[in-house]
């Protein structure tokens, strides 16, 4: 039974992230103390520091000897199928696209975990059960968002071999870019019509493809500090909790007085965001509503079917669901604006999103607890 402490407890742990996020809302739309230059400043900071150490803390925390291979089990289990269905759709459908694949893939199953769902969850079923949201920020950094760069770099590579060999892609033996090149989407606009055309030409040999788009991820991934956070901290939690001893105390206090400030800064740094925005919903009402309807309704009831498929029951099973049910994730949405996919439908998803989660969260906390 939910009880009125209970539900202060959560409110106690979430308020100061809307607290933080609406200052930096404030100091930018209402008072005018930050220019638009100095929040580029600030969300470079967090991008660069803040948040890879934040994961790093995370990661590094987690057992992953005692991890709960049925919660990683759904969690597989409804990301692939959503996509399965999403890229027969955009095969063989009409209406279907790889673009629209992408986006509704991310609006269904990427949620803003470490922010916002570490904490909450924390707050409402406890460090213990809590802590499978830690367990989502690893497969999240370390597979999924890989996941989301190839098919970015591979619409990318459609597009750019369209481009520059409309007439003889298909007989392209192999593709070279330069060194420096560390995405193949540039500054380029997506095909109007976002792929029709293109289904009709031959496309180069697979490999060649492969090999194109192993390059241009790779660089990515190389140039994105996430990246070496995620990996330095699975390393060290398996190190450490294989043979148990702890970090050193000079290396613990130098990452945590940074990835102590990263929680508040992540959100302040969306509330920046929110602030240089003419208006929250920036891709319209229609495109609004089916967003949050696949953010809040689909993703968890995606990932409701998944656990009870592999047996996922109790607690972690309440826990799972309330997670699918967070608010959209921030990186995905960085993804769509670097190459230019539905980005004014994402960035509603993550701010409007962060207004509502708070009231979805603890109804869907509340219905689970009846």
């Amino acid at each position: 039974m939910i009880t009125g402490g209970d539900l202060y407890n959560v409110l106690s742990a979430v308020v100061p992230l809307y607290v933080a996020m609406m200052l930096a809302y404030g100091s930018v739309k209402w008072w005018g103390i930050l220019t638009p230059q100095q929040c580029m400043g600030v969300n470079r900071f967090v991008s660069i520091f803040a948040v890879p150490l934040l994961s790093f803390q995370f990661i590094a925390g987690n057992d992953p000897y005692a991890m709960n291979f049925r919660f990683i089990a759904a969690d597989a289990v409804s990301k692939v199928s959503l996509l399965l269905a999403l890229a027969l759709w955009a095969r063989y459908a009409k209406s279907g696209s790889l673009d629209w694949m992408i986006t509704i893939f991310m609006l269904g199953t990427i949620p803003n975990t470490l922010v916002m769902g570490t904490p909450l969850l924390a707050a409402m079923y406890g460090a213990g059960p809590g802590s499978l949201t830690v367990q989502a920020v690893v497969l999240q950094c370390i597979i999924w968002y890989t996941l989301l760069l190839v098919m970015y770099e591979y619409r990318a590579a459609r597009i750019l071999i369209m481009e520059q060999f409309p007439d003889t892609a298909g007989s392209i033996a192999s593709f070279k870019v330069d060194s420096d090149v560390i995405s193949l989407d540039g500054t380029r606009e997506p095909l109007p019509d976002d792929e029709d055309e293109e289904d009709k030409k031959d496309m180069p040999p697979t490999i060649v493809m492969v090999k194109l788009i192993s390059v241009m991820t790779f660089r990515k991934l190389i140039r994105n500090p996430n990246t070496y956070s995620s990996i330095v901290g699975v390393v060290w939690s398996l190190v450490a909790f294989r043979w148990h001893f702890q970090m050193p105390l000079i290396l613990h206090n130098s990452v945590h007085i940074l990835s102590d400030a990263g929680l508040g800064m992540a959100m302040f740094s969306l509330g920046l965001f929110m602030g240089l925005q003419e208006r929250i919903l920036v891709c319209g009402t229609y495109w609004t509503i089916v967003g949050m309807g696949l953010r809040f309704l689909l993703g968890p009831a995606l990932f409701a079917a998944a656990s009870l498929l592999v047996g996922l029951r109790g607690v972690s099973l309440h826990v799972s669901i309330v997670q699918a049910a967070l608010p959209q994730g921030i990186v995905p949405f960085v993804f769509a604006r670097e190459y230019n996919v539905h980005p004014d439908i994402l960035s509603t998803a993550v701010i409007f999103g962060m207004l509502i989660a708070l009231p979805i969260s603890l109804l869907y906390y509340i219905l689970l607890g009846l």
